[in-house]
């Protein structure tokens, strides 16, 4: 079950449950925004127009060179983030000795509660360039607020499942093993690791990660446990006297052939796994497998690590490997850290008045940042074969054929939160979801966009 927590900052925090049931301070997200959000919020109350009816929308002009396909993550951290978006008197108190607004909208802010709706494609969902991934719908003011809380979310996490959904292609089902915390911000990993989850990843070794989000944990030893004892057979001794046969041994720290041979000695055949942690992984793996097997220990599965990526993985495919660790080129995107997600103004009442109409409105500026006006519903149209070909994006009324096909779900009407769902729920349907798409989704060549967007 996804957990209602937020990553854990200095103060403005209340208590909540994680994903194990056990209390989690939560922070309040309100200070997780951009200085000009507040100034808008500022101007707009005293020009009357701060409670206009407004809809912004979330997406991307393009995916990142060389994807094919983008995957939904963090809707689950979105909302928490919304819940918690209050300014309370520590908050107020540094607006204000900061003088970041006057008193009238610090008084304002006082009351902030996020009243309106959010729409979405359900997380683990895969989107295109166009796609409407967020629409939130709410005065302006309460409804820019959030702005960067949730881009800087989306962002971050949507990257990191993209990432993680092209590892768990190459990996054609083998088991894989998030391990990046030592290589990102100690915050960033936690998230990193609930990404990498809804992407295709079965573990994580990071304890936060699974205290929070209910995430498998995983680990063993690393090379200083090897290196703390006067032999490696006193390592791996040890090793399976605190954690049984079962365990994985770690062989690459001095002789990898020797170290197998001294590994089986010890756990028999009945080891549960090696790991290799660098050399030439291919050959190594073949080798060690058929070493593995010559001692008896056929039911011993071989895990690589070792700055692994997709690409890595993928070269992998014919070896006998039984699962993979990765971590840098994960938790950093794969060479693409962000989605390149932004959050526009599409609509907007035509007055101050509560019952005045929506009207479009886009921006019209000149090197590829032009926005398309107007609220918008969005639906994936499949082929005869139940494969889909296009992403549908259009405002007005909904076809009649594509109705019953359209992505985007209630996540928040009139403030309270619909959309909460178990974790899995959103690692499976990712998988539902590429599964639909032309096969060409699933190879890692350079390309455009696998469905085109097409408007209605």
């Amino acid at each position: 079950m996804d957990s209602k927590s937020t990553p854990a900052a200095d103060g403005l925090a209340h208590e909540t449950g994680s994903a194990l049931g056990l209390p989690v301070t939560v922070p309040s997200t309100a200070l997780f925004t951009d200085h000009y959000e507040l100034t808008m919020v500022q101007a707009a109350l005293r020009s009357g127009a701060a409670h206009r009816r407004s809809v912004f929308e979330v997406f991307t002009r393009r995916l990142p060179e060389g994807r094919r396909y983008g995957v939904v993550a963090g809707t689950g951290r979105v909302l928490d983030a919304v819940e918690n978006f209050r300014f309370d008197d520590a908050a107020l108190a540094f607006l204000e000795r900061q003088r970041v607004v006057d008193r009238p909208t610090l008084d304002w802010l006082a009351g902030y509660r996020f009243r309106g709706d959010i729409l979405g494609y359900p997380e683990g969902e895969v989107y295109f360039p166009g796609s409407p991934v967020l629409r939130v719908e709410g005065t302006f003011a309460e409804a820019v607020l959030l702005e960067t809380v949730i881009l800087s979310v989306l962002n971050h996490d949507s990257a990191i499942a993209a990432a993680a959904s092209r590892m768990a292609v190459a990996a054609g089902g083998r088991p894989l093993i998030e391990m990046g915390a030592r290589r990102t911000h100690e915050l960033a990993a936690v998230a990193a690791s609930r990404a990498a989850y809804v992407g295709g990843f079965s573990s994580t070794s990071d304890l936060a990660a699974g205290f929070r989000y209910g995430i498998p944990t995983v680990g063993t030893s690393a090379h200083a446990f090897t290196l703390l004892h006067d032999e490696e057979r006193d390592a791996f001794t040890a090793q399976v006297d605190s954690l049984g046969r079962g365990t994985t041994l770690l062989v690459d720290t001095y002789d990898l052939t020797e170290a197998v041979r001294t590994a089986v000695e010890v756990a028999g055949p009945e080891l549960g796994a090696v790991r290799i942690d660098s050399g030439d992984l291919l050959l190594l793996a073949h080798r060690v497998r058929r070493q593995l097997d010559e001692l008896g220990a056929h039911g011993t599965r071989i895990t690589v690590t070792s700055d692994l990526d997709e690409y890595a993985i993928a070269s992998l495919a014919a070896a006998p490997v039984d699962a993979y660790g990765v971590g840098t080129s994960l938790v950093t995107g794969s060479g693409h850290p962000t989605s390149s997600m932004v959050y526009k103004l599409v609509a907007r009442a035509a007055s101050d008045s509560p019952d005045a109409p929506l009207v479009p409105v886009a921006k019209r500026s000149a090197g590829g940042k032009a926005s398309t006006g107007g609220r918008k519903w969005a639906a994936r149209r499949p082929d005869q074969h139940g494969v889909a070909e296009a992403e549908v994006v259009g405002s007005g009324p909904v076809p009649d054929d594509l109705a019953d096909r359209q992505l985007l779900v209630p996540l928040v009407v009139r403030g309270e939160t619909v959309g909460r769902e178990p974790l899995d729920a959103a690692r499976n349907r990712h998988v539902r979801a590429r599964a639909q798409l032309p096969l060409s989704a699933t190879q890692l060549s350079r390309g455009e966009p696998v469905l085109p967007t097409e408007t209605a």
